[in-house]
């Protein structure tokens, strides 16, 4: 019930029924389309090119948002001018729906952003100004990483990023998802090659380890203080 929404829907040409039930929501899109690509990258390229709204965000087709969300987000733009992206904690679901577990995510960290990607893909929303100054695209040579190599360039471009205190959506987690399927080979390949622009050098597993671990420590602390209900989001 989210008023003035865009609501687009890029499908890579599926031969299920894919179309058909698109088409019985038809006067809810904004635009959808069902024909084949290059791969992810350029289908959120395709999706956002029909796009106009200032608030902007991707949503794969394995997860969701939670209710309330889009309200919520929109709200928090608007009373909060010098923000350009935001993210928030993460649901996790298997493939029937069901809650598996929850990430409470710590306060945001550009300085941690270049050793990891931690943000939740399905929480994250920008401004479209923040877009266009970082380029006002994904890059399509990343199969993988390519939210965190928009997230990189969000931090060359002086972006103000915040990590809201509310769960956002849900990450599906099954067999057949791409990101189990391609993070040991075409995902560590590409994890390295953003490391190595950020930081001017290839980095060793070692290193990266102890960057993160203050933030891992702070995250386990979040995890407790959440589980035992000392904090509630």
């Amino acid at each position: 019930h989210y008023p003035n929404l865009e609501y687009i829907v890029k499908d890579g040409g599926s031969s299920d029924n894919t179309a058909d039930i698109l088409k019985t929501y038809e006067n809810q899109l904004l635009h959808w389309e069902s024909t084949k690509d290059s791969g992810q990258s350029q289908a959120i390229n395709v999706g956002f090119s029909h796009s106009s709204g200032e608030i902007m965000a991707y949503l794969n087709s394995d997860d969701i948002l939670l209710p309330g969300a889009l309200h919520y987000i929109a709200h928090y733009f608007q009373t909060h001018p010098d923000v350009d992206v935001v993210y928030g904690h993460r649901v996790l679901i298997d493939e029937n729906g069901l809650e598996i577990g929850r990430w409470v995510i710590p306060s945001h960290n550009d300085e941690i952003l270049t050793w990891a990607d931690y943000i939740p893909q399905e929480t994250l929303f920008w401004r479209r100004s923040i877009w266009d100054k970082a380029g006002g695209k994904i890059d399509k040579n990343f199969r993988f990483a390519m939210d965190w190599d928009l997230l990189l360039r969000f931090v060359d471009a002086s972006a103000k990023m915040v990590r809201l205190p509310r769960f956002l959506g849900a990450f599906r987690v099954h067999p057949h998802q791409k990101t189990s399927a391609a993070i040991a080979d075409l995902g560590m390949k590409e994890m390295e090659q953003l490391r190595k622009r950020a930081h001017g050098r290839e980095v060793s597993v070692q290193e990266i380890n102890l960057h993160l671990k203050k933030y891992i420590r702070n995250h386990q602390l979040l995890h407790l203080l959440y589980t035992t209900n000392f904090i509630e989001y």
